[in-house]
């Protein structure tokens, strides 16, 4: 297990930019959220909640296409408890470097979508408040929320790439140091998509990300 690394603490909700459920304020923020789809090899994935789940399985690219299939993003994830056996050896100790990589493949699929979404939580905490989970997120105690917030630190990431490469021109989103990445049989390697031509016409960018910069 690698979550020691990570602690607790407390957050004030009022000072915080907060999401609970994909259709409230925020929601955006959220890995079920819809409509910020992303694309492996010309395959279209639904959410980044599926496309982390599908991870957990590079040897088994047929599980991963069951999860990746599914429209609901909670189904995906249901598809992928049932295979929990199989996850790979060391999901604790890269889940949070594959989870990056997720959320930075979503801001560069939806770079205006997302990324004008990321800054209007201006420079302020983002907190996932959660009932389940202090380990992704926090759990809400009145006025404050305490927990861990991995996914929270991980958008405040994403912002911050965002809020740094406007203007920019190329894409590049490096690969993160993970054996074995694969999805669909394919080893995921850095990623560069021409956006002006298939995504947000008109435009292009650098994103810069915790991989590197190219």
């Amino acid at each position: 297990m690698a979550d020691y690394k990570y602690l607790k603490k407390i957050y004030i909700i009022k000072d915080c930019a907060v999401f609970r459920k994909t259709h409230e304020k925020n929601g955006g923020l959220s890995n079920m959220a819809a409509g910020y789809p992303v694309y492996f090899n010309g395959t279209q994935i639904r959410t980044s909640e599926a496309l982390y789940q599908a991870c957990r399985f590079p040897d088994y690219p047929d599980i991963q296409k069951e999860i990746i299939n599914q429209k609901s993003p909670m189904t995906a994830k249901d598809i992928s408890r049932k295979y929990n056996y199989l996850t790979r050896k060391d999901w604790d100790d890269k889940r949070v470097a594959i989870m990056n990589w997720c959320i930075h493949l979503k801001l560069l699929y939806n770079w205006n979508k997302f990324g004008r979404l990321l800054m209007s939580t201006g420079d302020r905490e983002i907190v996932e408040l959660s009932s389940k989970d202090d380990f992704w997120g926090a759990y809400e105690r009145g006025d404050i929320a305490e927990g861990c917030n991995v996914l929270g630190m991980l958008l405040k990431c994403a912002r911050a790439d965002y809020a740094a490469n406007q203007g920019r021109k190329n894409v590049t989103l490096g690969c993160p140091n993970v054996e074995n990445f694969r999805l669909f049989g394919t080893l995921i390697q850095e990623t560069k998509v021409d956006t002006a031509k298939n995504y947000h016409t008109g435009e292009n960018f650098n994103l810069f990300d915790d991989f590197g910069l190219e």
